[in-house]
């Protein structure tokens, strides 16, 4: 079938003839014009890179801008810590939106654009500090903002989907403190559960890689002077409002340096060192120069801890509940459901635990039975305020 068809008769143009040559006369117009649009092209410094159908934003993460010194020739290699400037955005729903615009440059010549700085670290690294946030100092390394402007809060935080939707942050704290208690709540906890370290705790470094290898995002309590001091005490190194601004810090510091890879730090009691601005201030300006978050939880009333890091420009978040004051099963299923209530009629929620078996477990079960309903457990540098 299809044998005995005639064959097709082909037309050939003859050289010469007027259709060719009008051929030939527009191919050389379109090679003409695209030459000349190369070779006038404006230069990449005159360009901006943006991210498309970028959302109303509510609040600016960070944005670094820092110009690199190349000699004449050179490759430019452009990105948040050399010659662009880049504003990371999160919007009010969440979602995070990253603008990259070039710099001027020095002179002409091949641009390369790496992007822009990374939230957090690779899975694989997680359980290192990086080397340029970290200074030495009297009692350990402290946290300190890298020369590129990248802040531990970044490097260090665990990433979330940044999608539309409830989300719930819950940090577990006490880690340290017992031995088999920590190792039970690292094991037991899913990822999204943000740990905090007792500061007075034991081995904590070991089991600060412990946790990053589980994916987890870290806290540091700091134990504050609480109504009543010394009667109650929260342990060593507290730091105390008759003590003065220089031994507050040195306790800080005493503090900071026991363990790395940390986003912040959390208050441990606190109610009447909290409450004195005189003393609050100072160590929270010394919290905002080290680039890292403060997580109040939310026990005492009297706290001035938002309205002083909201002046200062601390990464600044505030607890909803404390859900385990009485240890029992229902009681904090309970708890945890008028979190997520808040969080559903707010967006956002956090709510704050100890290392208790208990607690552990009735949060390990309640997380399973809340994402089924489309909650996101988030780590909570993803519900601060910048």
């Amino acid at each position: 079938m299809g044998q005995n068809r005639p064959e097709r008769r082909r037309t050939v143009a003859v050289p010469g003839s007027p259709g060719a040559w009008l051929a030939g006369i527009l191919c050389l117009a379109v090679i003409a014009a695209s030459t000349a649009t190369a070779l006038h092209r404006p230069p990449l410094r005159d360009q901006s890179m943006a991210a498309a159908h970028m959302a109303p934003a509510t609040d600016v993460v960070s944005m670094v801008v820092e110009r690199a010194e190349l000699k004449p020739g050179s490759t430019i290699f452009q990105t948040g810590a050399s010659g662009a400037d880049v504003e990371t955005i999160r919007n009010g729903d969440g979602s995070i939106v990253t603008k990259v615009t070039p710099l001027d440059r020095p002179q002409d010549g091949p641009v390369i654009l790496t992007g822009a700085r990374a939230i957090g670290q690779s899975a694989h690294m997680a359980h290192l500090p990086i080397p340029e946030l970290l200074e030495p100092g009297k009692y350990g390394d402290l946290p300190v903002i890298g020369p590129d402007g990248k802040k531990p809060v970044e490097a260090y935080a665990r990433p979330w989907s940044g999608a539309r939707g409830t989300r719930i942050a819950i940090v577990v704290g006490g880690l340290g403190v017992s031995q088999t208690g920590t190792q039970y709540a690292i094991q037991t906890l899913p990822e999204g559960v943000t740990l905090a370290f007792a500061a007075s705790g034991n081995s904590l470094q070991r089991w600060l890689q412990e946790a990053r290898r589980g994916n987890h995002e870290v806290l540091l309590q700091i134990p504050f002077e609480p109504f009543g001091y010394p009667s109650t005490d929260p342990g060593p190194h507290t730091l105390v409002t008759a003590d003065g601004t220089r031994q507050n810090i040195d306790d800080l510091h005493w503090a900071l340096g026991r363990i790395t890879n940390y986003t912040g730090v959390m208050n441990f009691m606190g109610s009447r060192f909290l409450s004195d601005p005189d003393a609050i201030e100072p160590v929270l300006q010394e919290i905002a120069g080290r680039g890292i978050l403060f997580l109040d939880d939310g026990t005492s009333a009297q706290s001035l801890a938002g309205v002083v890091s909201q002046s200062l420009g601390v990464p600044f978040a505030q607890a909803d509940m404390v859900v385990d004051q009485k240890l029992s099963t229902d009681v904090i299923m309970a708890r945890l459901d008028e979190v997520e209530r808040i969080a559903r009629r707010n967006g956002e929620a956090i709510a704050v635990a100890s290392a208790f078996e208990v607690s552990v477990d009735t949060v390990a079960a309640w997380i399973r039975e809340v994402e089924r309903r489309g909650v996101e457990i988030v780590p909570v540098s993803a519900l601060v305020e910048h």
